[in-house]
């Protein structure tokens, strides 16, 4: 025979000083928890959204970024000749790319961030279909003219739409912002390729990486066994939102293990006020204990009916805890990305199954600290406790 539920949580209620600092100590461990889980998720989300499956990324073998690559003209040409590569009545759709590094003044902070710079062909809308200008124009090619990342424009000091930047050695016109669906290029500046190369006083026709989009996403097979095959390249090629996910990884996994380590840390103090909180309470009903045992209540009823009180004061924290972090879904923050050394804007990114994971984490606290108290309750005798009466 079990115990009713509602016993439980009338106990609860009636015991509620005793409760809320089992309750608080679970919420604050949950929204540590789930926040941390939400930075990185929002991280990685930022870098893969960079990323389409239409696209590829051309490398020199064994680079594993962008920063470490190298791929001539004339190799260009080869890739954008290849099977698989779209074209339409301009010709193939491919984008040879060139990347350094820029200081820039965080608005914030007035402290200097590394700011990617993408030098890009003129081809770039057309590669990438989630880019859009929403304010000013495209730059024109040859000319040292700049636009700008909707995050950039907001995060970097000095910039601002039909003004003036001096980096590189050279001044550079802002004539254009763009949107990339809140992606990790809006955290770049974007300008011409062979301008960049100019300014930076960088070989000509040099590129670091070539974006190709592909007739469609299966035909990144037939794509990539042409450029691996041709004995003129030495190359690798990934699916652009493989490549992206893969330069996520190394912080992501980072954030993560180190938001497990806090969660455990206050996971411990949180267990601790679960079981003063339960074994408290079996102190307190030990003579309520013995009368349900002799009525007829077996020990697994009452064993089963403290889990279930220390598991409603956890599920009770761990609401409380995801309702408090709810709000920093879509909280813009940055960082700096360790594969490319650059500043990146990012939202906190709080899902259902975040969620759940963070009840789920509550819950297992409240188990933890609920089985002690509740295997205690049932070794006193119950005559002991009956002569209390």
């Amino acid at each position: 025979m079990a115990i009713p539920v509602v016993y439980n949580v009338r106990s609860v209620v009636q015991r509620w000083s005793s409760a809320i600092v089992a309750v608080l100590g679970v919420a604050g461990t949950v929204g540590v928890f789930v926040a941390m889980l939400a930075l990185a998720q929002g991280f990685q989300a930022t870098l893969i959204a960079s990323g389409s499956p239409g696209n590829a990324i051309v490398r020199r073998a064994g680079a594993d970024s962008e920063m470490v690559s190298a791929i001539a003209l004339e190799e260009m040409r080869t890739i954008e000749d290849a099977a698989g590569v779209a074209r339409d009545a301009r010709g193939p759709l491919a984008s040879g790319e060139v990347v350094v590094i820029a200081a820039f003044p965080l608005a914030r902070t007035d402290t200097e961030a590394n700011v990617q710079v993408r030098g890009v062909s003129p081809r770039v809308l057309d590669v990438r279909s989630n880019v859009r200008i929403t304010a000013g124009r495209f730059f024109q090619p040859g000319l040292a003219e700049l636009i700008l990342g909707s995050n950039a424009i907001k995060s970097y000091e000095g910039f601002v739409l039909g003004g003036t930047v001096r980096f590189g050695g050279g001044t550079w016109k802002v004539v254009g912002v763009f949107d990339a669906g809140g992606s990790a290029f809006d955290s770049e500046v974007w300008c011409d390729a062979n301008v960049l190369n100019e300014i930076y006083k960088r070989p000509t026709n040099i590129f670091q990486s070539v974006t190709v989009r592909l007739e469609s996403p299966s035909a990144l097979a037939r794509f990539k066994d042409a450029l691996t095959s041709d004995p003129r390249l030495s190359v690798q090629v990934d699916r652009e939102t493989d490549y992206y996910r893969a330069q996520s990884r190394t912080l992501t996994d980072l954030i993560r293990v180190l938001g497990f380590l806090i969660a455990l840390v206050m996971g411990v103090g949180a267990v601790f006020a679960a079981l003063n909180t339960m074994y408290s309470a079996v102190a307190e009903r030990s003579r309520e204990i013995a009368t349900m045992r002799a009525l007829g209540f077996g020990s697994g009823a009452v064993v089963s009916s403290f889990i279930v009180e220390s598991l409603f004061i956890a599920l009770i924290g761990g609401v409380l805890g995801c309702l408090a972090v709810l709000p920093m879904n879509g909280f813009t923050t940055g960082t700096i990305n360790w594969q490319t050394f650059s500043h990146l804007a990012f939202a906190f990114r709080i899902t259902p199954g975040l969620l759940l994971r963070g009840l789920g984490f509550a819950l297992l606290m409240g188990l933890v600290g609920g089985v002690p108290p509740a295997v205690r309750a049932v070794r006193r005798p119950v005559a002991v406790a009956l002569r209390g009466l």
